[in-house]
């Protein structure tokens, strides 16, 4: 039986569910947005992000240190991903941008399973985040409710540093025109490798901020990779506003049908997206197309 209660309790689900959405899928479209990549292994490197932290947890005793760990763990990751082997797929087909990053992603889900093994890991949450907190009309997890503002203050500092600083103006002028800006002494590759960076650190720093309400599992990527890109069509491909308003809209999708029947769930989302793309084929807050 559904009631009052549950169901303010599901869409408070939804918001810190949608919040984690809107972070990764941010990441996932910037790199779109400014390279024209298509990274599969993106929820790979959420996945990585958690076990990074996870081992930064387990050394240290620090929630902190695993945040910070298992964000710029990833981030370098990202960077030596793209310097060694995503710059040289720019000017290639689609497909083989899926095929490398969908190779890269097997790969990491392998060698995660061959260091940490198949079971899952758990980081509890940090000392402030134990227990429940009284919202006047309902008891809700205290941590839940903190990584709905930590993922808005991540969010916008990457908004900020995208769209206010002269790296993001660097890189749409980029993407408009590389070699203009590359004969004004830029090295615009190099800007591009910090982008794919920073995109890699949003799924990153989502892994390890979600670690304490998940447990961690090798193929925990797979699940989100789906999750995100519909996210990512929904909002508008390119767009991180659209990416912000997909996330909050998918979680309250997924979190209001698993309360009616939890199997149906993907199917509300699916369906959502494809009456998007019926009525707007570029997403909710899509760009024009890079052709």
């Amino acid at each position: 039986m559904i009631t009052w209660g549950n169901f303010v309790a599901q869409m408070f689900n939804g918001l810190v569910l949608g919040a984690l959405l809107a972070l990764i899928s941010s990441g996932l479209t910037i790199i779109y947005g400014t390279l024209g990549v298509l990274n599969l292994a993106h929820g790979a490197m959420f996945m990585i992000g958690g076990y990074a932290g996870y081992l930064a947890y387990t050394l240290t005793g620090s929630f902190i240190a695993a945040i910070v760990a298992g964000a710029l763990f990833v981030m370098l990751l990202g960077i030596v991903m793209e310097r060694v082997i995503i710059r040289h797929f720019y000017g290639r087909p689609n497909e083989d941008q899926l095929l490398v990053t969908f190779g890269l992603a097997i790969c990491y889900v392998e060698l995660i399973r061959f260091f940490f093994g198949s079971l899952s890991k758990s980081v509890p949450p940090p000392a402030w985040g134990l227990g429940v907190t009284s919202l006047g009309f309902m008891l809700y997890p205290t941590y839940r409710l903190a990584v709905v503002g930590i993922v808005a203050v991540a969010l916008l500092v990457l908004y900020i540093v995208l769209y206010r600083t002269k790296l993001g103006m660097i890189v749409r002028a980029g993407i408009e025109d590389s070699v203009m800006v590359d004969s004004l002494g830029i090295d615009v590759f190099r800007v591009f490798m910090i982008v794919f960076g920073i995109g890699a650190m949003a799924a990153g720093f989502a892994g390890i901020v979600n670690a304490p309400v998940v447990s961690l599992t090798p193929d925990m990527g797979d699940g989100i990779l789906v999750e995100t890109f519909v996210v990512v069509v929904i909002g508008g491909v390119g767009s991180f506003p659209g990416a912000v308003l997909g996330g909050l809209i998918a979680g309250q999708i997924l979190s209001l049908t698993s309360m009616v029947n939890p199997g149906y769930s993907y199917v509300m989302l699916f369906a959502v997206m494809t009456l998007v793309l019926v009525v707007r084929p570029r997403g909710l807050l899509g760009l024009r197309s890079r052709d």
